[in-house]
């Protein structure tokens, strides 16, 4: 049993210091259950932070990107739906072509025969320079890059799609004519060609859908490791804090007893002072 001194009251310094340290701890425990958080600031795991952070960077680097390829695939979708009313429009020529080819057709017959494809021709030009995509022509020689990344340098992947541009002259139907028969068997074999010109672009156009959808399914699969892996190291335990929670109460209130029986007894050192 220590000495009674009147100098200092040691029992009583080491209870309060007990009890701050204890105050402390209950307070990030009540940190902790309010905002379902392990680390709320840099001192409470400084390297966890980093890590979790630079997860966290990965998830909105990688959740962009999904939303890159969705604009992207939205383009392609566009585009091929053209292509498809072109494909509609061809082969309505090749009607008006196979007609225009038969030797029974009268002058007056082919002329109008010819308007007709004159017309259809029109069309497919419209569409191939009126066809756009958040403002940009959808139809071009360009390449449109889509950028896709987890935010890291080693992470980048990007897909360059070209839609190529459309048009009768793009499908070498410029010079294509029904106004004759020779002309308009001359110009079903160049719609044929165009025809499978326009398939062979579709068909371009849809693996490249497939693509990015593809990317699009390892991204998801990706920021789901990425948010789980952050939220191991963020995520309070809440079981375990309530725990400890209930440990540091009872230390609380076992600390201010500890303290009063400590003043009480400096109190003892009058009663030997007759």
């Amino acid at each position: 049993m220590g000495s009674l001194s009147l100098l200092y009251n040691i029992p009583a310094l080491t209870a309060e210091n007990q009890i701050n340290v204890n105050q402390n701890n209950l307070q990030n425990s009540l940190t902790e259950l309010s905002t379902g958080a392990r680390i709320n600031s840099g001192a409470n795991d400084p390297a966890g932070l980093s890590i979790a952070n630079g997860l966290h960077a990965n998830e909105l680097a990688l959740s962009q990107s999904v939303q890159n390829a969705s604009t992207g695939i939205g383009l392609l979708q566009i585009a091929d739906g053209a292509l498809g009313q072109v494909n509609n429009i061809l082969n309505s020529a090749v009607t008006l072509a196979t007609e225009a080819s038969n030797g029974t057709e009268s002058s007056t017959q082919l002329t109008a025969l010819n308007n007709q494809f004159t017309q259809l021709m029109a069309e497919v030009n419209s569409i191939g320079s009126s066809t756009t995509y958040n403002g940009n022509a959808v139809f071009s020689s360009s390449a449109t890059t889509i950028f896709m990344s987890d935010g890291t340098s080693g992470g980048v992947n990007t897909v360059s799609v070209t839609t190529g541009v459309l048009s009768s002259t793009s499908l070498g139907l410029d010079t294509a004519s029904l106004s004759t028969q020779a002309s308009a068997q001359s110009a079903l074999t160049a719609i044929t060609s165009a025809i499978n010109t326009v398939d062979t672009n579709r068909g371009t156009v849809g693996a490249s859908v497939n693509r990015l959808q593809d990317a699009t399914n390892v991204m998801n699969t990706q920021i789901q490791n990425v948010t789980a892996a952050e939220n191991s190291i963020m995520a309070a335990n809440i079981p375990a804090v309530v725990g400890q929670m209930s440990q540091q109460q009872i230390l609380a209130e076992t600390g201010i007893s500890a303290l009063s029986q400590a003043n009480a007894a400096q109190q003892l050192v009058l009663k030997l002072i007759p």
